[in-house]
């Protein structure tokens, strides 16, 4: 990586797949050409409790989730037309803990205001909250409708 590469700013996008992170995915390329920013796509799949924890497979592991997020999520943002310079990071943990440790050094994050979880009726999710208040760059939380 060249030095103007490793310099050039970045923004952090979180998806997991809904209809607000696709939207989220979607102002953020807007906003990485405009700011002359790269794009970092983040998902972050976690383990869901239970009383028996899920087994990874040939077929199934949490990586290969995250992966398949990430892949259908920029297909829908971008099609065909994905920026050259996109980075796609897929995790494994807790969402909030590793999208605030994503925002280091970064000129932006971006996620939607509601994830796939909880309660609709909510005007932030409990993760798009925690990140306002605790990531180490600015946070740009997206409604719905804000891209159309």
């Amino acid at each position: 990586m060249s030095n103007g590469e490793q310099d050039r700013k970045r923004i952090v996008v979180g998806v997991d797949g809904s209809r607000l992170s696709i939207e989220a995915l979607w102002k953020a390329r807007r906003l990485a050409a405009v700011l002359g920013c790269s794009l970092e796509v983040v998902t972050v799949w976690e383990y869901s409790i239970s009383l028996a924890p899920p087994v990874p497979s040939d077929v199934w592991s949490p990586q290969t989730q995250a992966e398949r997020t990430l892949k259908e999520a920029v297909g829908e943002a971008f099609g065909e037309d994905v920026p050259p310079d996109l980075k796609q990071t897929p995790l494994v943990g807790l969402p909030v803990e590793l999208l605030i440790e994503a925002s280091r050094g970064a000129e932006m994050l971006v996620v939607g205001n509601r994830g796939r979880g909880g309660f609709a009726g909510l005007l932030l999710g409990s993760v798009s909250s925690t990140l306002a208040a605790h990531a180490h760059c600015p946070v740009l939380i997206v409604h719905r409708g804000e891209s159309a």
